[in-house]
């Protein structure tokens, strides 16, 4: 059986969930959760908001556009800071990058 497929994200990368992580919002403890088998991650607001854009359509490139705009800071601060936390996620089998469909 194959271990978990190591993804080096970068600015071309268009990060996604995998099938078995879902984010949710926890009504009881009023945090949102990435819930994975046998795992759950509470991640600050940040990087909810970082993974709700990650769709698998959008690239990190398209998503720090997005976050630059809303907060009108510089956009090299925010890909360093969005690419740190993409890959420490990645690393930790929480994220993976969206494939193409065949046709």
């Amino acid at each position: 059986m194959a271990g978990p497929r190591h993804i080096s994200v970068s600015e071309a990368s268009r990060p996604v969930l995998p099938r078995h992580a879902k984010l949710k919002f926890d009504e009881t403890r009023k945090v949102w959760v990435i819930l994975a088998p046998e795992r759950v991650l509470a991640p600050d607001e940040i990087a909810v908001e970082v993974l709700q854009l990650c769709d698998g359509v959008r690239d990190v490139g398209a998503i720090v556009d997005a976050l630059a705009a809303k907060y009108a800071a510089p956009r090299d601060a925010i890909l360093a800071d969005v690419i740190a936390l993409l890959q420490d996620l990645a690393d930790k089998g929480f994220l993976t990058e969206a494939r193409e469909k065949a046709s």
